[in-house]
């Protein structure tokens, strides 16, 4: 049993850790604001290139000579997940979950005889991986303070991903990372980047633009395709990057919104057997000096 001193400098340390996890949690949500603006934000930019891509993809013939991030390798025997997490902890399940998704469906294709290797996006990300596939790990990038990242960042890990795609390092891409839905509440998910995953659409159907205008361009699609289908890229990862930061920033609110109420509790617990003891000590003080008087 602890003695009242112990327990004394115990409870001590779990206020000042409180006194922490209250700050980090403040911290969090002043962080989150900003960052879930920006994520929502991107979101429709995103969503009407890859409308755009897709109206003009589907006004061109893919063959051969056809862009390589459109038309693909022709294979799908080398896989490349691109996990994105971030470079620090105490945010709750919020890398583990984007870890856990690449693991199980990294596993799955293994198992097919599929050939699989991880490109990592964020320090934990590599952790997690790195104990159980540590000689697919292909390349690891630690992006900092996920709220600062720009559209040049993005940019350059897209060109870094094209080039190895077109170096034939690889034949398919996902990229993994979470969706923010709510302060309580991110998704994982997975989602090609290479080679560009359109839409699908009905038969003799295109994807409508402008409700269906009839739309003239200069230079042509297979022109104006070659230049957007990089930039595409670099948006779903910006995308993902956005959406990340928001994720961590509510995983980590409610990480140590959790943490705080928990030092409550043991506190509560702590002071309740310090009492205890401090009561048994001066019951046990009384009944001697009772002892002792009786004894005179």
């Amino acid at each position: 049993m602890a003695s009242l001193k112990a327990l004394k400098i115990r409870i001590g340390s779990v206020k000042s850790t409180q006194k922490i996890t209250k700050a980090m949690k403040m911290v969090a949500a002043a962080k989150l604001r900003r960052a879930q603006d920006a994520a929502e934000a991107g979101r429709p930019y995103a969503e009407r290139l890859e409308a755009v891509v897709a109206s003009l993809a589907s006004k061109v013939t893919v063959n051969e000579s056809s862009s390589p991030l459109l038309a693909g390798t022709g294979r799908d025997q080398k896989y490349l997940f691109v996990v994105a997490t971030s470079d620090k902890g105490l945010a709750g399940a919020f890398n583990s979950n984007i870890a856990r998704l690449a693991r199980r469906e990294a596993d799955k294709l293994i198992a097919q005889g599929k050939d699989v290797h991880f490109y990592t996006i964020g320090k934990k990300g590599r952790a997690a991986l790195n104990r159980l596939y540590r000689e697919r790990m292909k390349h690891g990038i630690e992006p900092g303070d996920l709220g600062k990242l720009n559209f040049a960042d993005a940019r350059g890990y897209a060109d870094d991903l094209i080039a190895r795609f077109e170096a034939s390092e690889f034949d398919v891409a996902y990229l993994f990372y979470s969706t923010f839905k709510s302060v309580l509440t991110q998704e994982p998910t997975m989602q090609q980047i290479l080679p560009i995953a359109l839409p699908k659409v009905a038969a003799n159907a295109a994807p409508e633009l402008d409700g269906g205008a009839v739309v003239t361009y200069e230079p042509d699609e297979e022109a104006i395709l070659a230049d957007l289908l990089p930039r595409g890229v670099a948006i779903q990862i910006f995308r993902a990057m956005r959406e990340n930061a928001a994720s961590e920033q509510g995983s980590k609110m409610t990480a140590m919104d959790n943490a705080t109420r928990n030092a409550g509790d043991l506190i509560k617990r702590l002071n309740i057997e310090y009492n205890r003891q401090r009561q048994a000590a001066i019951t046990t003080e009384l009944v001697e000096i009772i002892s002792g008087a009786e004894a005179l």
